[in-house]
């Protein structure tokens, strides 16, 4: 991992942390991501260049070997939840092999309430250790052995991240509420800060817990399915208004450029063929939200020039939403070379997998 290698040219992780100044935790949790943060990578070659440190930029980039790589599980869907009163909702993710994990610095954002991602400083206290799985428990080089390293499904290249089990951060919480208890009645279990995280947790678990005995019973008396058609109804008012909005320029010409480039069209973009209307419907719109693609298909006017679907959405949500997704789709087009490959790069993004159908036709004579 390219953070032992950093580490150890500076003499292990006490050393290190004596030269930044700060706490070995922090060098701590490097050790345990693999990698160093950007930030702190021309620090380091500062700090080096002044100790006569060998040390060199490649230094910092991890190489994976490929066995590694081919192994670790990969997300599949992924998404945000607002759980409680927490600063913003925690980026979740559905792994390959089933697994529901939350971001690891999501968690400690909403969690600790830091940026930093030195979860194992504030759970390793003494207080809190009788209450935690042993999976929870941090090592002696501050490492969660509950933690799970996962391809987060970046195209163009693998991109790696912490999770932490969405049923382990619940045990943590639980933990933390079990601490809290030990303090009301004891008393001087927690320290001031430990007290505000575990009165967060216990929110955490409270907001959870409603939610849970909802979806419990709504699947023990059949309501899920008609839940799901409010949602859909739901998503439609948010997304969709209620009459076509005046024609604006939404769609940037730089979209038109790259579908021009990856379809070989030697026209100018202002006299678009009409088959990229199709490109709009499956790259755009059906990648944007499948259910308002359908809606747009099935009860929005064919679009004609000033008459287009994107007048349809809300300019509070809708048009807010197709226009990062349109820029995303740029960004992805503008490192493809062909248009089957930035269909590939789309569908991997979006956790989808390609079929193949086999068409049997009689012999020739």
């Amino acid at each position: 991992m390219s953070a032992k290698t950093v580490v150890d040219k500076f003499g292990g992780p006490a050393a290190l942390a004596k030269l930044i100044g700060k706490g070995q935790s922090t060098v701590s949790y490097w050790l345990q991501s693999g990698t160093i943060p950007a930030k702190w990578q021309p620090v380091l070659m500062q700090i080096a260049q002044e100790q006569n440190v060998s040390l060199i930029s490649t230094d910092f980039i991890e190489v994976q070997p490929v066995d590694t790589v081919a192994s670790l599980p990969k997300a599949t869907h992924w998404g945000e939840l607002a759980v409680g009163d927490g600063e913003s909702p925690i980026p979740c993710y559905v792994l390959s092999n089933g697994q529901r994990v939350f971001s690891l610095k999501g968690v400690v954002v909403n969690l600790i309430g830091t940026e930093g991602g030195q979860l194992a400083e504030y759970i390793k206290v003494q207080s809190l250790r009788p209450y935690l799985p042993e999976d929870l428990i941090p090592a002696e080089d501050a490492t969660i052995p509950a933690l799970v390293k996962f391809d987060t499904g970046g195209t163009g290249f693998t991109q790696f991240a912490w999770g932490f089990p969405v049923e382990r951060f619940m045990d943590l919480c639980a933990a933390y509420s079990d601490a809290l208890q030990a303090h009301l009645v004891r008393g001087n279990v927690l320290t001031v800060r430990q007290l505000q995280i575990a009165n967060q947790a216990v929110g955490f678990l409270r907001a959870c817990a409603k939610t849970g005995i909802i979806a419990l019973v709504d699947e023990a008396t059949g309501y899920q399915y008609e839940r799901a058609h409010d949602a859909l109804q739901l998503k439609y008012k948010v997304f969709l208004e209620e009459e076509m909005r005046k024609w604006e320029k939404t769609f940037p010409d730089q979209l038109w450029v790259e579908f021009g480039r990856l379809t070989k069209w030697t026209g100018g973009i202002h006299q678009r063929p009409k088959y990229w209307g199709k490109l709009v419907m499956e790259l755009v719109y059906g990648y944007l939200d499948a259910d308002v693609a359908k809606w747009l298909k099935e009860n929005a006017p064919k679009p004609i020039h000033g008459q287009n679907y994107h007048q349809w959405l809300s300019s509070q949500y809708g048009l807010k939403k197709l226009t990062e997704h349109i820029w995303m789709v740029v960004g992805m087009a503008s490192a493809c070379q062909t248009m089957p490959e930035l269909r590939q790069k789309m569908a991997e993004r979006f956790g989808r997998e390609a079929i193949q159908l086999t068409m049997y036709l009689p012999p020739r004579s």
